[in-house]
């Protein structure tokens, strides 16, 4: 189920090879109950509670083949959630800063991630803020849409970092990737429009 998964994720559009390898080997279905299993490799997003979903395959994808981690990358994560797009993102090398809005959520990822070996810095509280005392970082992930760029975020990004964000309204997200060109200027990319679960916090929809 796993490789017709990463097949489909080929045959719409996803090019990396780097990320359709982590992501074929991934058990997906550790994040679902026995009787959702079969919902485990269907590219669509379930929910998990809480007002979120772990997103469809497609989604966590697509953002990580923008964002382009190298090796030892220091990444920052705005919306843990389930914990499935921070597998990825370690897999792909990160040095991986997460932060989750809501509590049970952060709860329930930071203690389950790490049973399966993953060494991921865990933080609750207001992504839309970033995470100012671990900054700056080389790219920031936001994983719910936000009504505008957050400026914090862009605050603390490396010069030659980028940040790739679903902004738009409550129904749908233009993707965009931002990249800090310089410390006052910021090159924008327009990608496809999703659909996310809003991004909540002080910069984010109150």
């Amino acid at each position: 189920m796993r490789r017709r998964l990463i097949q489909k994720l080929r045959d719409k559009g996803i090019e990396s090879a780097r990320v359709l390898e982590v992501m074929g080997k991934i058990p997906r279905h550790i994040f679902f109950e026995n009787a959702f299993l079969e919902h485990a490799y269907q590219d669509k997003a379930f929910p998990i509670g809480h007002g979120q979903t772990i997103s469809q395959p497609y989604t966590v994808a697509f953002q990580s083949q923008l964002l382009n981690v190298q090796a030892g990358d220091k990444v920052l994560e705005i919306g843990t959630g389930s914990g499935y797009q921070a597998m990825v993102l370690h897999d792909l090398g990160a040095k991986l800063y997460t932060i989750e809005y809501q509590q049970a959520l952060y709860e329930r990822t930071s203690a389950f991630l790490p049973k399966l070996g993953y060494k991921i810095s865990f933080f609750q509280g207001d992504g839309s803020k970033g995470l100012a005392i671990h900054e700056p970082f080389d790219k920031i992930i936001v994983t719910a849409g936000a009504p505008t760029v957050p400026n914090s975020l862009i605050a603390q990004l490396k010069v030659g970092g980028c940040l790739v964000i679903p902004v738009g309204d409550n129904n749908k997200q233009q993707m965009l990737r931002l990249t800090k060109t310089t410390e006052k200027e910021i090159s924008k990319e327009v990608f496809a429009d999703f659909s996310f679960v809003p991004l909540k916090g002080d910069e984010g929809w109150n």
